[in-house]
């Protein structure tokens, strides 16, 4: 499965673990944080809300809400078919658009830390998925080339970012049985 990389980097929540949030709360939550500055956020995504929230100058207060959530809905997550194929024959890194806190409380909650030697959240580098940003950081502190690196993903936000980062993508689906 993986004797053609030379790493694999996998996402975090719906490839190897499903973290346990309402999303739409969350979402609500963080653009009642905008509207009360009058802000409109009819339309918006969470990512929107955050993305927005940054150029209004509350992105802290908005993190803080999504973080929270998600740190929460780690301890509760569910793990996924893709992460019994761990350890594999290769070094491992997690690239996620969840807060790096979140990411290690799932990993640490199902027994995956151990495989993972590399962690990028949304949170650990400046830009977040599907910006290359986080996903190129990740392969270098796995010490390899985007070339020579699989990333496993759930999203077409997973796709664009390989895309975008010249690593070759392969949806969680196309893994498990």
């Amino acid at each position: 499965m993986t004797v053609e990389y030379d790493a694999v980097v996998y996402d975090l929540d719906g490839t190897l673990v499903e973290l346990d949030v309402d999303w739409d709360e969350v979402t609500a939550k963080a653009a009642a944080v905008l509207s009360a500055r009058g802000v409109d956020t009819d339309g918006m995504n969470l990512w929107d809300v955050l993305e927005t929230a940054e150029t209004r100058g509350l992105r802290e207060k908005v993190e803080d809400i999504i973080e929270t959530h998600e740190r929460e809905g780690a301890r509760t997550s569910q793990r996924l078919a893709v992460a019994d194929e761990l350890p594999v024959d290769v070094p491992v890194g997690v690239c996620s658009l969840n807060a790096e806190t979140a990411c290690r409380v799932a990993l640490e909650i199902h027994g995956l830390d151990g495989y993972v030697r590399a962690l990028v959240g949304r949170d650990t580098v400046e830009r977040h998925k599907p910006d290359p940003q986080p996903l190129l950081a990740t392969i270098r502190a796995l010490g390899t080339e985007p070339s020579r690196t699989l990333f496993v993903g759930d999203t077409q936000r997973d796709r664009r970012t390989a895309q975008q980062a010249g690593v070759p993508f392969q949806h969680v689906d196309d893994r498990t049985p």
